[in-house]
């Protein structure tokens, strides 16, 4: 390995960013943002093509910002061609990687694919000095469940003792944040919640291949599983809008250091979710209600049911979103859960290939509601 590279990989001993190496690199940047005259940013989003950041990567390539993308090279069929594409596995790879970053300098580095401390620990070491912002993808799962208060903001405690994907969500805030207080690292964090986008329909249930089964069912006229009885507040964000607000941290110096999630004002219920997806399809909603708890207990590890319900989409939830409004003045989601639905039908049905049976999942749903129908039995 040369020295470049030596220097993007230090030894565990030595502090994550390295300010001798910042300095050299930090003059690039500022030179570079003088040419542009800070209309155009040089950006490197770590992913691109997944559910929330494919829109992020559309419309800042349809700004014209010189924009990169690092991923492993299985959708980028879909990317604009304007988008400097760069194949790799950062997380298998890195030093491969680095390599063929050379001594590139970004004005931001967006994150989507680090969900260990370690993986953003290396990118604290390969971006110290070489980026103006480094936005790291979190998630609104990571607030304290259960929730000790419906309405949520920024400030809320972070705490997820049912998923572990949340609580290693917390850990790499935590080791970015530490970073941020004590050698500068220009850390912003984002924090989604149920994005979704026009490749699939969200649900609170589904199966390990995805939503599609559960539509099937609803085409079918059988009953679907709904957790509790419906009738807990979630937010569903269209990912088109999401990425306004998104964009808009991007080069915001009142972003460096802080969180903030990035969803709809629209709260609605389970069952009005649930209705709005019958509606879209013209078909009956026939709603049959589980306890979030026995879901969990019974699921099939597969499909995640104690981190997915009770660590997230079980627990009402009213997310305050006046922190981003006052970062990015302006920011307003606009697409209703409704009309993001029959877009999102609407693409399916034009792309077949997305609705991916799930035959195991529907069996399971068809076991779990006979079993409690034979329990209800039990007692009359």
């Amino acid at each position: 390995m040369d020295s470049d590279l030596k220097n993007n990989f230090p030894s565990t001993k030595q502090p994550l960013f390295v300010d001798e190496t910042a300095n050299s690199k930090i003059k690039s940047l500022n030179l570079r943002v003088l040419i542009s005259g800070g209309l155009a940013m040089k950006i490197l989003i770590i992913g691109g093509t997944g559910t929330i950041s494919s829109a992020i990567t559309r419309q800042l390539a349809a700004e014209g910002h010189d924009l990169w993308l690092l991923n492993r090279g299985n959708r980028n069929a879909e990317v604009p061609q304007n988008v400097k594409l760069i194949t790799g596995d950062i997380n298998e790879h890195p030093e491969d990687v680095a390599e063929k970053l050379g001594d590139e300098t970004f004005d931001a580095v967006c994150e989507f694919i680090g969900f260990v401390p370690e993986q953003v620990e290396r990118d604290v070491r390969m971006f110290s000095g070489r980026t103006r912002q480094y936005v790291y993808i979190s998630s609104a799962s990571a607030y304290n469940k259960p929730a000790r208060q419906h309405v949520i903001t920024e400030g809320t405690t972070l705490a997820n003792p049912y998923w572990e994907y949340s609580r290693n969500k917390i850990a790499c805030e935590e080791l970015l944040m530490k970073e941020y207080r004590e050698h500068g690292f220009p850390v912003t964090i984002v924090r989604p919640s149920h994005t979704y986008c026009e490749r699939s329909v969200p649900v609170g249930v589904h199966g390990s291949k995805g939503s599609w089964q559960v539509l099937k069912r609803m085409i079918e006229g059988k009953p679907v599983i709904v957790h509790g009885d419906g009738s807990s507040l979630w937010t569903m964000t269209w990912n088109e809008d999401f990425a306004k607000g998104f964009i808009g941290l991007l080069g915001n110096p009142h972003a460096i250091g802080e969180a903030y999630h990035i969803v709809s004002d629209e709260s609605l219920t389970w069952n009005q979710i649930y209705q709005s997806i019958a509606d879209a399809l013209g078909v009956e909603f026939k709603p049959y209600y589980v306890s979030s708890d026995y879901l969990a207990a019974i699921a099939p590890r597969a499909y995640d049911l104690r981190g997915g319900l009770l660590g997230d989409k079980a627990v009402t939830v009213v997310y305050d979103c006046s922190k981003l409004k006052r970062a990015v003045p302006g920011f307003c989601a606009t697409t209703r859960l409704e009309q993001g639905v029959r877009k999102a039908l609407a693409y399916i049905n034009e792309h077949p290939e997305l609705k991916v049976e799930d035959p195991e999942f529907d069996a399971w749903c068809d076991r779990v509601i006979e079993t409690m129908e034979h329990t209800k039995n039990l007692f009359d």
